[in-house]
């Protein structure tokens, strides 16, 4: 019976895995065709040349992972604070302020969108200044750093209080023992909520689609506007590169994880 259960779980993974990452094998495959369509003419690496030298692309690209980087730093800066801030909260306030902090999570996108859109409108009209860079930016931090607070939470209540006053004890000052236990107690949180915030903000289309102006371009705005045409071939090399690159991100966090379990297994 075991055996049995084992295999179709092994099957059911299987085809899982399949159903979920068939699609990229697909677009990779034909990063690499030398035709415009899905007809197969001969391998070529024209599109990942091409995709360097089109400034459109460049430019929103870089828009974008300048945008994710800053906001995935101050989302993970303001998360973590908040966090720790709502972690001194007892009982019903507690539970209030983390709900309330959990709403932009389930909010759907249209709605973060347009109520920032008019946000940024109103203050507009009222400090003279148009939608563009910083617009984007601060929606991106709006919409990032709940997620910061779910991954720094549940690390905050494992977290033994008794070592930040042991801390305190054995000659730290308050800086020092949040820098040294708090923070470092709290590090696979932080670390999670910063990827997680980085993936979002570069991922995002609908918000960026509604704050961002008339000038300012990212890549999912630039992708959306070639639907209206026909997509080029270098978005598929493009989004290859940017699969490549996540990745590689998330097979050296892996390792590095694996590598804190056995330093910690040989502490103890």
């Amino acid at each position: 019976m075991k055996k049995k259960t084992g295999i179709l779980s092994k099957i059911y993974i299987a085809i899982l895995l399949i159903f979920l990452y068939s699609p990229i094998a697909v677009l990779i495959f034909y990063s690499f065709n030398n035709g415009k369509t899905t007809v197969w003419k001969g391998f070529t690496f024209k599109w990942y040349v091409q995709l360097f030298r089109d400034d459109n692309i460049m430019n929103a690209l870089w828009n974008t992972v300048i945008i994710a980087v800053l906001a995935s730093i101050f989302a993970t800066i303001l998360g973590t604070a908040a966090a720790i801030g709502i972690s001194n909260f007892k009982g019903k306030k507690r539970m209030l302020i983390q709900n309330a902090s959990n709403i932009p999570i389930i909010s759907p996108d249209i709605v973060m969108g347009v109520s920032l859109m008019l946000l940024f409108t109103t203050l507009g009209v009222i400090f003279n200044f148009e939608m563009g860079f910083f617009t984007v930016l601060i929606s991106h931090i709006c919409f990032c750093v709940p997620f910061v607070v779910l991954n720094v939470m549940p690390r905050i209540k494992r977290m033994d209080q008794s070592i930040y006053d042991a801390a305190l004890d054995l000659g730290c000052n308050q800086w020092q023992a949040f820098y040294k236990v708090i923070i470092h107690e709290l590090m696979p949180g932080i670390v999670s909520g910063l990827l997680m915030s980085f993936t979002y903000s570069l991922d995002d289309f609908i918000i960026t689609y509604f704050t961002r102006g008339a000038k300012f371009q990212n890549l999912s705005i630039e992708i959306y506007s070639m639907t209206h045409r026909r997509i080029s071939p270098k978005i598929n090399a493009l989004s290859a590169l940017l699969f490549l690159a996540v990745l590689i991100v998330m097979v050296v966090i892996n390792l590095r994880d694996r590598h804190e379990e056995k330093m910690q297994k040989k502490r103890t």
